[in-house]
């Protein structure tokens, strides 16, 4: 079935968005660039430009000379030394080995409780133009797909309201927008929203803008249909976005297979990864192919280089991580109960193998990089899971999880960090989930399930002197 919007689309070309003409935007000659300098010394920054890789301080350099010469001509709303007065803070933040920023307040626009960050400089009188600078979050689209019109006209706006600088992207996923004063903010989302028609993302101690990885757009891979998963969670969890009220931040991130382009098990807080829940497919035709060198490993990735003759012990069945696969008759043998899905096998012979046809997604709890407890991966919890529209068994899960955590998490943490605190066993019982061979991790290392006084015969009143009086030393 095609993807429908919940939401009727507005389509614009870049003539309907833009806001500088082609030569406001080229607007000083190589003669000017080379003779031009900033209003601050900034020795150590220069040095930045003198490898061999591309440095951010010539490109600010050259975005500093368009700016001054569009200030000159009255077309910014904040001040033209914006670049100028950065490197200068930064320059001088690398003498005295510490921030020049100021994080915090309460800056915002009407009707959202995130998606903007407050940011101030403590040399604002020697240093105007970053008086204030404050981080706007753009919501980026599933998967990254834009148009060069949306582009082009955030570029122009960005110059218009802010600093120009922006991130694409920054590490949560959404669009960064580096750098404005508290008077644009309003106008700006007005613009963002009304003209280009997109949202801010999250922040602060809210859902965070979902993401997810290329799906079935691009990948053979995709085991269900990550953008429309994506953007139908994203909406249906409009509130938590926009408005915070977890005890700290919370991310969902969507991998379409086990390779995980997203890395969600990483960095996510609830991931969902693609997986099957039948046999792998086997073509054992192509097996034979890549035996007898027909067909590149690795869909030729590796080419380039003589590697030798393929060797399917070697690249494929001595590396599966649960030993499940073997040659038997000169046939590839998998033992698909003790599959793990780590997808290596159909990496190297994706002409010979597939997943299997009952797709779905697991769900895994709890990733996070270092806040109180240090960085930790997301645990399985959910082996598997169909992932259909309207995803009614995926919310009534996530909607039980948001109960208990808003009630039991304690204020900035994380979820896996409340569920490293009441156990895993508890996490369960919240949710319903009986335990699960996939959910240990290390056995005999890290045991998380326990047994209940009704499930021991006898209970926990036991006579430890019977017990010994049948099992002596």
């Amino acid at each position: 079935m095609a993807f429908e919007p919940k939401r009727p689309q507005k389509t614009y070309t870049y003539d309907d968005v833009r806001l500088f003409t082609d030569e406001e935007l080229k607007n000083y000659t190589a003669e000017e660039e080379k003779n031009f300098k900033i209003k601050h010394d900034i020795p150590l920054l220069e040095k930045l430009e003198s490898g061999p890789w591309p440095s951010f301080v010539a490109d600010a350099k050259r975005y500093a000379l368009r700016r001054r010469k569009l200030g000159e001509e009255g077309k910014l709303l904040i001040s033209p030394d914006v670049v100028e007065d950065l490197l200068g803070q930064v320059e001088l933040s690398f003498v005295h080995g510490e921030t020049h920023w100021k994080h915090g307040g309460i800056v915002g626009v009407i009707g959202y409780g995130g998606g903007v960050i407050g940011r101030y400089s403590d040399l604002a009188a020697k240093y105007p133009g970053v008086a204030h600078f404050h981080t706007v979050r753009v919501a980026q689209v599933p998967s990254k797909f834009y148009n060069t019109a949306f582009l082009r006209g955030l570029a122009d706006l960005w110059e218009y309201r802010g600093s120009g600088m922006l991130n694409l992207h920054g590490s949560t996923g959404d669009i960064i927008l580096l750098g404005t004063f508290t008077e644009q903010l309003e106008p700006l989302f007005q613009e963002l929203t009304q003209v280009l028609d997109v949202d801010l993302g999250g922040s602060g101690s809210n859902l965070r803008t979902p993401e997810c990885c290329l799906g079935k757009a691009r990948c053979q891979y995709a085991l269900y249909d990550t953008q429309e998963m994506c953007y139908e969670m994203t909406m249906h969890y409009q509130d938590e976005l926009h408005r915070p009220a977890f005890p700290y931040k919370f991310k969902f991130k969507f991998d379409g297979c086990p390779n995980g382009c997203v890395a969600s098990i990483a960095r996510a807080d609830l991931s969902f990864i693609g997986t099957w829940c039948d046999d792998i497919r086997i073509d054992q035709d192509a097996v034979q192919g890549y035996i007898n060198g027909e067909f590149p490993p690795g869909g030729g990735s590796h080419s380039g280089k003589d590697w030798g003759k393929f060797d399917i012990y070697a690249e494929v069945i001595d590396r599966c991580p649960t030993g499940c696969m073997s040659l038997e008759g000169g046939e590839l043998v998998i033992d698909n109960p003790n599959c793990t899905r780590c997808m290596h096998c159909i990496n190297t012979m994706p002409r010979a193998l597939r997943p299997g046809v009952e797709t779905g997604v697991s769900l895994l709890f709890g990733a996070k990089a270092p806040i109180l407890e240090g960085a930790q991966m997301s645990v399985l919890v959910i082996p598997f899971m169909k992932a259909e529209p309207p995803y009614d068994n995926v919310k009534e899960m996530i909607n039980k999880m948001f109960e208990w955590w808003m009630d039991e998490g304690k204020n900035r943490e994380r979820l896996g960090e409340t569920i490293q605190r009441v156990g895993l066993q508890r996490f369960c019982d919240i949710m319903g989930l009986p335990p699960a061979p996939q959910m240990v991790k290390e056995p005999r290392t890290n045991p998380y399930i326990f047994w209940k006084e009704e499930d021991v015969p006898g209970g926990f009143e036991r006579d430890i002197n019977d017990y010994r009086s049948r099992h002596a030393r």
